[in-house]
């Protein structure tokens, strides 16, 4: 049971930095739009009955959408929703329930989970108020926020380097996206508001961290506009274009090995991991020739039927059970492709390139370096 004498919240920093499990009772339309890392959806209606509802009100009012929504969740459906939320709320006695606005929804459940004997409170102000909250702390971390840029070339590792300090946020991680063209995972990305709101608690966490407290600057990966389809938003983005940018130098040897490890043995096991032994290769073969038809255009004809067929060559003799062809199209990838992008890209930014060297040197300057 929960404690009946807590208030209902009004401040959210310790939701956030505590990952506070939320009771999202919103429809799963409005869960999938966007909603909070540690949200779980229990809608008291569902998409169709919101619908049925947010008509009936508009054409015939409040009162009438109410008796509409209790007429089509009674009996055996209101018992088997009350009783899922009263399963989380004993699983989480520290939790929240929220709807939309903090209003009738929300009040609805919590008065269900009364008269069922249990008391959980509710987020006042619902999912639009924490959603204002977190973006009025982004906006201030944008502008506040000491921050640092990790470049390098594509295949450096820069992300495992990133996720081995406690001053830095893994972009990437919180997109599920590996970078590059060649990066889309097998379970898909959040939604843009879903990533946006975990950019803004991760941002939250880091200036409350031990290492935002004692000023250190919080470290970023450098990336473009996009990582997969999750765009960086606008603010954010320029205040990482005027912070300072560490260089990690790696050998090409070492740079192909890790996109090989990454982008084809890891790729493909996280496939068989989703979709099982049978399809999976099938799945990441077309995955592969996919995200090389996405920079065929910048590749140019000519070299995109070499690197295509060296790919295929590639894939059948990985199909044979040996994935090693696959270097060569990666090392050709590398070296005609992301490097000549790469060293543009880096003489845009080189007025702000402060330190350069190599992992174990840039990991000890960045577990340093303060504002």
């Amino acid at each position: 049971m929960t404690d009946q004498r807590r208030p209902d919240a009004k401040e959210f920093l310790d939701i956030f930095l505590n990952d506070i499990p939320l009771i999202d009772t919103r429809a799963p339309i409005e869960f999938r739009k966007g909603a909070f890392p540690t949200s779980t959806s229990l809608p008291l209606m569902t998409d169709s009955e919101r619908a049925k509802v947010g008509t009936c009100y508009k054409n015939q009012g409040q009162e009438e959408a109410i008796k509409l929504g209790h007429s089509l969740v009674k009996g055996e459906i209101k018992e088997q929703r009350v009783n899922a939320w009263i399963d989380f709320a004993h699983q989480h006695p520290q939790g929240y329930l929220y709807c939309w606005r903090g209003g009738l929804r929300s009040q609805i459940c919590q008065q269900w989970m009364h008269e069922a004997g249990c008391d959980y409170p509710r987020i006042t102000g619902g999912y639009k108020a924490m959603r204002t909250w977190v973006l009025e702390q982004f906006q201030r971390h944008c502008d506040d926020m000491p921050k640092i840029v990790l470049a390098g070339k594509t295949g450096c590792n820069k992300t495992g380097l990133l996720n081995a300090l406690d001053n830095s946020i893994d972009l990437e991680g919180l997109a599920n996206h590996l970078g590059s063209a060649f990066g889309k995972r097998p379970d898909g990305q959040p939604s843009q508001l879903d990533f946006e709101n975990a950019l803004g608690v991760a941002m939250i966490k880091a200036d409350h961290s031990a290492a935002g407290q004692n000023g250190q600057r919080i470290v970023f990966e450098d990336e473009s506009m996009l990582i997969g389809r999750c765009a960086l938003p606008h603010e954010f983005r320029a205040s990482l274009n005027q912070s300072p940018v560490v260089l990690l130098e790696t050998t090409l040897e070492e740079r192909i090995e890790h996109s090989y490890n990454n982008y084809i043995l890891a790729k493909l096991a996280d496939w068989q991991q989703q979709v099982g032994e049978e399809e999976a290769f099938a799945r990441f073969a077309h995955d592969l020739t996919d995200s090389l038809k996405r920079v065929q255009k910048r590749l140019g004809g000519v070299r995109y039927q070499q690197l295509a067929m060296q790919m295929e060559e590639a894939l059948s003799a990985h199909q044979m059970g040996n994935p090693e062809l696959h270097r060569g199209w990666i090392t050709a990838l590398l070296v005609d492709y992301y490097d000549p992008m790469y060293e543009y890209q880096l003489s845009k930014k080189l007025d702000r390139v402060v330190f350069r060297g190599n992992r174990e040197e840039v990991r000890e300057y960045l577990t340093a370096v303060k504002a």
